[in-house]
């Protein structure tokens, strides 16, 4: 779509705007996603289809990471939200005695949400449900680099939503700065912190608000009273669903030194149980998204090993396929220490002290989850009380995406803002107070100042101040 379409596209949605904040409520917000719902089901082999075209994802796949997440998002929000839309009183204090006070959600306005090529439907659909349900019109642009399920989304949301509500935009990069250069009312982001910085400081022209979903280098601790078999079915999992390309993944493995070989062991067992001897010929294991990624991917491994790190289970690669991949011996110095490994490459690392895996988590920018394995609750509550992130799972990695009632979110350089539920209606609301005079003293208090009104101020600054 090139510049004037897109200026047209928004202009035209931000004239529907303010006659839709009247007569978008509940019921029209309701209908809306269960229209959303009954497309999505009726369209789910073609999700199936392009998701399998883009990147190989195997169907259960598909369904478990793309399709149910939006669907128990619209479930979720249907149920929920008239409570969220409702307005709440607020009790007065004592310096606004006599008035009456209450706050009311509305719209924030235009949106754009800019989703990611990695879950391409799920961030493109997901973050639309919050939109709908905060009564908002919006403007998806989905990846160019999963061009059959941008395809798929941009007929879903025709063949749903009148274009004044929802409409999307397909294209690459020029796109994507050719949508940023509008004055959207808020810009919902999922992708990197470097293009995170890119759409804040355009957001920044227009003054516009953000939620910024980025990601980082999640770590992973495994201490010595866990649960190893359970341990490594959940990181094997984390780690290698999608390929490993999940901003949430376990990017790193800190494991107790008294455990390292055991743990290692069973890591092993895991990936072999889950996608058998030779992981290529498996329906069940995805591939990396393209060429350029692939590339990417095997050039970290390949600067790894030159610098003295060891391959211990994978690293075969071909094409777009890239096995499941252990490997020891990390330092500093490589850079797959430092950059987001965003594939199905897990670095192990022995710890003797719990201080020296707190101090290196510290040393980093604040990640977007955190994952612990410990049976001793003590051990768990030292690290996340002396660390910083977007969201922390016990026993078990990247299942708090999945839970309706908690946000999701990042810190800083992962992210700004939250998602999901009640938290992505707020996101995308402008939450307004409305205070209303009864009857009040303060009008005592206006000037002219003459002693008796100063005396007041007096008074009044001894009880309230």
């Amino acid at each position: 779509m090139d510049g004037d379409r897109i200026e047209a596209t928004v202009t035209r949605q931000k004239a529907a705007v303010a006659e839709r904040r009247l007569r978008f409520g509940l019921e029209e917000r309701k209908g809306a996603l269960a229209h959303l719902r009954q497309t999505i089901e009726r369209r789910e082999r073609d999700i199936v289809e392009a998701l399998r075209r883009d990147f190989g994802k195997p169907e259960p796949e598909v369904i478990l990471t793309e399709i149910l997440p939006v669907l128990q998002e619209i479930r979720h929000t249907m149920r929920h939200l008239k409570r969220w839309m409702r307005e709440r009183r607020v009790a007065p204090t004592l310096a606004t005695l006599g008035t009456s006070a209450r706050i009311r959600p509305e719209p924030r306005g235009l949106c754009l949400i800019i989703a990611p090529w990695n879950y391409p439907f799920n961030l493109a659909l997901g973050p639309l449900v919050s939109a709908l349900a905060a009564g908002n019109s919006a403007v998806v642009k989905p990846s160019e680099m999963t061009p059959a399920t941008s395809q798929v989304i941009a007929d879903i949301i025709e063949e749903t939503f009148p274009p004044d509500l929802v409409a999307v935009v397909q294209g690459g990069r020029e796109v994507s700065q050719q949508l940023l250069d509008q004055p959207f009312d808020h810009i919902f982001f999922t992708g990197s912190p470097e293009v995170g910085k890119i759409v804040m400081a355009a957001a920044a022209r227009h003054l516009s608000s953000v939620t910024l979903e980025l990601g980082g280098k999640s770590p992973t601790i495994v201490g010595p009273g866990a649960d190893l078999d359970k341990a490594a079915r959940w990181i094997a999992f984390g780690k290698f669903v999608n390929a490993g390309q999940t901003c949430i993944a376990p990017d790193h493995v800190f494991v107790h030194r008294s455990i390292e070989a055991r743990f290692s062991e069973a890591l092993r067992a895991a990936i072999r149980h889950a996608y058998g001897a030779d992981p290529q010929a498996s329906r069940d294991y995805a591939r990396i998204v393209n060429a350029h990624h692939a590339e990417r991917l095997r050039g970290l491994l390949q600067d790894a090993t030159d610098k003295g790190a060891r391959i211990s289970f994978g690293g075969e690669a071909e094409g777009t396929y890239l096995a499941p991949t252990l490997i020891e011996a990390i330092t500093p110095q490589m850079d797959i220490d430092r950059e987001e490994i965003f594939g199905p490459v897990l670095p192990i690392m022995a710890y003797d002290g719990l201080d020296e895996v707190i101090n290196r988590i510290n040393a980093r920018p604040k990640p977007l989850a955190l994952y612990i394995f410990e049976k001793d609750a003590a051990f768990a509550e030292e690290i996340v009380a002396h660390t910083s992130s977007g969201g922390v799972g016990v026993n078990l990695t990247t299942m708090h995406y999945s839970h309706a009632g908690l946000p999701f979110g990042g810190v800083n350089n992962s992210g700004i803002g939250a998602a999901h539920g009640y938290f992505g209606f707020q996101a995308f609301s402008h939450v307004k107070p409305i205070l209303k005079e009864r009857w009040s003293a303060v009008p005592m208090l206006f000037p002219p100042y003459r002693p008796r009104v100063e005396r007041l101020i007096r008074i009044a600054k001894r009880f309230l101040g």
